[in-house]
């Protein structure tokens, strides 16, 4: 990638190789866009996010037998399945079930949130791309996702050695506020939360092609595939307009004493690898 990506393109398939073989992608067939979320400095001097624990990706609906077998191997029994069932259903997309992990259904929006008319609304602030927009369409996951992001915040309040993964369809806006709101709450600098939402650039582009066919099926998209690329698009600058949303907004039934004990249970006392 460059710094005047439009984000629209296709990536060199020598490129992607390359970069999701390194960390922190990981590789489990039949997913796209995994990454662990440790190893990350914190503003602790000798501290980093804890490797091997918080996972984000894409869907786990194409899991193969292999991918299910490999996500075991590294700990992961546990999925946080941030989609409404009227998405799964719309995609043909049900959530597998993996022998020994558990997937519990945590979405961000109420199903009501998927009538045509509010769909249609959110693809089309998705359509134009701009940084506004997704501002928009990120302070509506804020507003709607406190119940599911306390969730996954519990489960790391509660337990710190079980290692889970959570995701959106394409791993990119739901998962990236959970990924970022995880990753600010121990002192990641906003550079490394931004680079890493960024990677999603990267991360989709094995499913590229499935993912925009679904999308061209959108009255809105069928003509004009362009606008459906936009909607997919995950840069550096997004992220960090993200942050003025954020500000540190609290999550409900959360107490200081728990975010004190999330926050130490998603880092390590180790020198940074970055």
């Amino acid at each position: 990638m460059t710094a005047t990506d439009s984000g629209l393109e296709p990536l060199d398939p020598a490129y992607v190789a390359d970069v999701l073989s390194r960390p922190p992608f990981v590789q489990i067939p039949g997913v796209c866009n995994v990454r662990d979320l440790g190893s990350y400095p914190t503003a602790t001097p000798d501290v980093i996010t804890k490797p091997g624990y918080a996972y984000r990706s894409a869907e786990l609906s194409s899991i193969t037998e292999e991918g299910a077998r490999k996500m075991v191997s590294l700990g992961i029994l546990t999925v946080f399945d941030l989609r409404s069932d009227p998405e799964m259903r719309k995609y043909s997309s049900p959530i597998p079930t993996i022998e020994g992990v558990e997937v519990i259904p945590t979405p961000v929006f109420k199903s009501e949130d998927y009538s045509p008319e509010k769909l249609a609304k959110r693809f089309e602030l998705y359509a134009t791309g701009t940084t506004e927009a997704f501002m928009i369409l990120y302070s509506q996951i804020l507003e709607h996702g406190g119940p599911a992001f306390g969730t996954i915040l519990r489960h790391v309040r509660d337990k710190p050695n079980s290692p889970f993964i959570f995701h959106c369809t394409a791993g990119k806006d739901r998962t990236g506020i959970i990924a970022a709101i995880l990753l600010k709450l121990v002192g990641v600098d906003n550079h490394f939360i931004s680079q890493d939402y960024s990677l999603t650039r990267v991360g989709r582009e094995p499913d590229r092609a499935k993912v925009l066919a679904r999308l061209l099926k959108e009255p809105l998209f069928a003509a004009n595939s362009e606008a459906a690329m936009r909607m997919l698009t995950s840069r550096y600058e997004t992220m960090r307009a993200f942050f003025n949303l954020l500000e540190e907004k609290p999550i409900p039934g959360l107490t200081d004493e728990d975010l004190k004990t999330i926050r130490s249970n998603l880092v390590v006392p180790t020198k940074s690898r970055m």
